[in-house]
């Protein structure tokens, strides 16, 4: 049976559509792994657990952050060899990427575990916090290598056109770690410890699946233990879009972890407050990631056919299709976000900081989503340089510089959260002002190089 598909004719609203689903609710299962956690902390252990977990969100975010943007590169390499029909050189990518993987696991495992502690202490955790958010975030990182694996298995079933397998998986791990919070919370007394406990063991389950998949496909893009190894061209290729992704979204998950270091001086029941909305945040964010993670294997496949005007149109396609999704969502948190925050806490200081953070956001939340859109698709048309440089240089440099000097003339909450919706104009104007202006088009590589492939085949 053939899993692969390909994005290079046909409906490509049908198409877009069929592939974001699939990953929209991957994605809302995969959150579920931490929002459990924070669900049964919230109400089964105390505010202060609420706290920790919440404390080490923005640490967790950096690194997976990063690794989400080299498997996005990865993503992007492995599409553009599936549209060129290029299988040994998609083939060597698949391996390759396998290998990377490995290697930052295996750094991040030991770095999160040893340095948590110095880590939290210089985001200012509350002494009362501090201990609890140590366990929970040591615990996390010794699971990082399985999540890492199961991503990057994942981002390469996408960039053949397969986002249903890992829906599926995301479906039996996230069961089993709603259950396993639930255990060892309620049932066994552990605390904190036993989601983090469940998570890590969730995380494991998911990964030996991907990999299971991947070593029994008879597809071009399965795995070969033996094939897993070094290969120099082929990491430099992916690092060129994976690395400034990377890079991009770890910065701004410390550029998040400065932001929770201005937070924490507001006392417990802001942090609970900014760490539930933060919860709901992930959710509301989620269609837009989606949309974007397709973005990137429909413009990638397409690019790889050398077919750049229907991959403009599926961006264009993508980009309303994200504005109406986000509206819709927007309209319903604005109205019914004091009861959903309800789900995180009961405590009335923290449903009413984060209803006000809630309200602060949401007007202005369409700019984050059609930023991400626009990044996908740069990142598909192997462009990565603009999108790092854009959503750096706002979400980053120009959110710290507000944030510095705004809480020096403003004593409040507020001044804090209003960073987030002018740096997200600032990012999108600075992209969206690129793509249109089509330098990257006249400049890109991909869409030569696969022209004169097809040219000496047809001689």
């Amino acid at each position: 049976m053939r899993h692969g598909t390909a994005m290079t004719e046909g409906n490509m609203v049908q198409q877009i559509v069929l592939f974001t689903i699939p990953l929209l609710l991957g994605n809302i299962l995969q959150q579920l792994y931490n929002t459990a956690d924070v669900v049964v902390v919230g109400k089964f252990v105390s505010s202060a657990a609420l706290a920790a977990v919440g404390s080490s969100s923005p640490i967790i975010n950096m690194l997976v952050g990063f690794f989400m943007g080299v498997s996005t590169g990865a993503s992007a390499i492995i599409s553009q060899f599936f549209g060129a029909g290029d299988m040994r050189k998609m083939r060597h990518a698949v391996h390759t990427t396998l290998f990377i993987t490995i290697v930052i696991g295996i750094f991040s495992t030991f770095f999160g575990v040893l340095a948590s502690p110095t880590i939290l202490r210089l985001m200012q955790t509350p002494q009362d916090v501090l201990q609890e958010a140590v366990v929970y975030l040591r615990i996390y990182f010794l699971g990082i290598s399985a999540l890492m694996v199961y991503n990057m298995g994942s981002a390469i079933l996408r960039a053949v056109g397969d986002s249903r397998r890992p829906l599926y998986f995301l479906v039996v791990t996230s069961v089993i770690n709603v259950v396993l919070d639930v255990v060892f919370v309620v049932v066994f007394r552990l605390g904190i410890a036993g989601v983090a406990w469940a998570t890590l063991i969730a995380q494991v389950v998911s990964a030996v699946l991907v990999m299971v998949v991947l070593y029994r496909s008879h597809e071009m893009f399965g795995l070969h233990l033996k094939g897993i190894r070094y290969d120099g061209p082929m990491v430099g290729r992916i690092l060129q879009v994976g690395l400034p992704s990377g890079f991009q979204q770890s910065v701004t998950a410390i550029s998040n972890v400065l932001v929770q270091y201005y937070v924490n001086g507001f006392g417990t029941a802001v942090i609970a407050g900014f760490s539930a909305y933060l919860k709901i945040d992930t959710f509301l964010l989620m269609p837009m990631q989606s949309i974007s993670l397709a973005v990137v294997t429909f413009v990638g496949q397409n690019v790889g056919a050398g077919n750049i005007a229907r991959a403009k149109k599926g961006v264009t396609v993508s980009a309303i299709m994200g504005l109406i999704t986000n509206t819709a969502c927007c309209v319903g948190l604005w109205f019914f976000g004091y009861k959903v925050l309800g789900i995180f806490s009961s405590d009335a200081d923290v449903l009413a900081y984060g209803t006000e953070i809630m309200k602060i956001m949401l007007p202005l939340y369409f700019l984050l989503g059609l930023t991400l859109i626009y990044a996908g698709a740069m990142r598909g048309f192997g462009e990565a340089m603009p999108p790092m440089i854009a959503m750096t240089g706002s979400f980053v440099v120009l959110r710290q510089v507000f944030l510095f000097i705004g809480t020096r003339v403003f004593s409040s909450m507020d001044v804090i959260i209003f960073g987030y919706p002018v740096t997200w104009f600032a990012s999108f104007v600075t992209l969206y002002g690129y793509y249109r202006l089509g330098h990257w088009e006249k400049k890109h590589f991909w869409a030569k190089e696969c022209s004169m492939q097809q040219n000496t085949s047809a001689q």
